[in-house]
């Protein structure tokens, strides 16, 4: 009898054993099921991302991945870095993806893997809103030109400069290179028609006096080969947002045609 119920107490404390593990191996798949991704974006480029009266991140952007994740079910903690220092985070591994209107362009494809284009974009010139004298490439010859890191349209304006005989001069972020326009040290700045014309309607003393230049197209950007699944994901939401009415109705809360 002894023998006989320490063998059955031995046999219990093996089935806890096994459930333990049991229970013990199912808790990373949980854990997956639950993971939050680390989404960088800018800090200033509206309509696509800005903060509002109330110190909230809001914008194009900003509506579109909250309803992309709602749709799919992910979740995620939104990290507003500037450009520059989202796509380093995204390069470093520090965040899973960027969403800042975010040209694809080859150069950016061969390190990143981009969503479905949400966006077609073109650059613009800006002057201040008093200036009579500026009214083509033609007129920006000696002068300076503002642009921002990392854009196309610092891209762009880099691509004409020798031919325009100008030079240009860098900033972090839109409200500096407006300002820098608007107070006269420089002449023009090159900005993504959609965020310039955001500016416009809110105030921003400038004015567009140039057509819109051919432009890339904004996409979602992971890593290359890394977090599939998450890139997967937003491009089903968005097609999905598109077929509902609700990417357009995001569209059209920022931008008036």
């Amino acid at each position: 009898m002894k023998l006989s119920k320490k063998l059955t107490a031995m046999a219990m404390v093996a089935v806890m054993a096994l459930g333990v593990t049991a229970c013990g191996g199912s808790e990373p798949a949980a854990d997956d099921a639950a993971k939050t991704y680390i989404i960088a974006t800018d800090t200033t480029f509206a309509p696509f991302e800005f903060q509002n009266e109330a110190g909230e991140y809001v914008g194009i952007d900003i509506e579109l991945l909250e309803a992309i994740a709602a749709d799919q079910g992910f979740d995620y903690e939104l990290q507003a870095l500037g450009f520059s220092a989202a796509v380093q985070a995204l390069e470093a591994g520090q965040a899973d993806g960027v969403i800042a209107g975010m040209s694809i362009t080859e150069e950016r494809q061969q390190k990143f893997d981009f969503s479905e284009a949400y966006f077609d974009s073109g650059v613009v010139m800006g002057i201040a809103a008093d200036n009579e004298e500026i009214k083509s490439y033609e007129d920006l010859a000696g002068k300076k030109v503002a642009v921002k890191i990392g854009t196309e349209g610092a891209d762009f304006a880099e691509s004409i400069k020798d031919q325009y005989g100008f030079e240009t001069v860098t900033f972090d972020d839109s409200s500096a290179m407006y300002q820098d326009v608007i107070g006269g040290n420089s002449a023009a700045c090159f900005e993504d028609y959609p965020v310039m014309g955001y500016g416009i309607t809110q105030g921003v003393a400038l004015k567009m006096v140039t057509d819109k230049e051919q432009g890339s197209s904004y996409g979602f950007a992971v890593g290359k080969g890394i977090n599939t699944e998450l890139l997967e994901m937003f491009d089903a939401g968005l097609a999905n947002l598109k077929e509902n009415g609700k990417y357009q109705e995001i569209l059209d809360k920022y931008i008036q045609e």
